[in-house]
């Protein structure tokens, strides 16, 4: 986590999108997103492969909110592995809900779902109280253990009201 945010947040720029022209990650939205990561609020999580970056996401944490941005893979399936380390880093800091922003066949395979918008504001106004610190991003390999077969969302999507 956080070793290449820049590297991460780039690749999302490149990837091409199925269905898409182009990028909506433009260089002013990288020096934004670099701002917020030196001020800890944006975040990255990599997949590396024989020491070579192949997949991540970055995402924005404030308290125990956690908004998923982009994401991108360069082998088959990097960009799923990101998304199962970021899931069990939120499980283990009772981060309970990760905003996907969009709603995919892609991250529905992953256990996504919508939610509703009362329900979706009801939590960011929970999990973003001062009380709530953000916590220290390290991934710690025991953290693997959160995935288990408990059955509970692993992100959400607001769907219109």
């Amino acid at each position: 986590m956080d070793s290449a945010f820049i590297d991460v947040i780039e690749a999302c720029a490149q990837t091409p999108r199925r269905g898409q022209r182009g990028t909506w990650i433009q260089a002013e939205l990288i020096e934004a997103y670099a701002a917020l990561h030196r001020s800890g609020l944006a975040h990255s999580v990599e997949v590396y492969a024989h020491e070579r970056l192949v997949g991540g996401l970055y995402v924005v944490n404030i308290g125990h909110m956690v908004y998923g941005e982009s994401m991108f893979s360069r082998q088959t399936d990097a960009s799923k592995i990101a998304l199962a380390a970021l899931v069990a880093f939120c499980r283990a800091h009772d981060m309970p809900v990760i905003d996907c922003q969009q709603e995919t066949p892609h991250l529905a395979s992953m256990g996504a779902m919508p939610v509703h918008r009362d329900a979706f504001l009801d939590a960011v106004t929970e999990l973003v109280a001062p009380s709530l610190a953000p916590p220290q991003w390290v991934f710690h390999p025991q953290l693997w253990a959160q995935l288990d077969t408990r059955l509970y969302p692993i992100a959400s999507v607001p769907e219109a009201a």
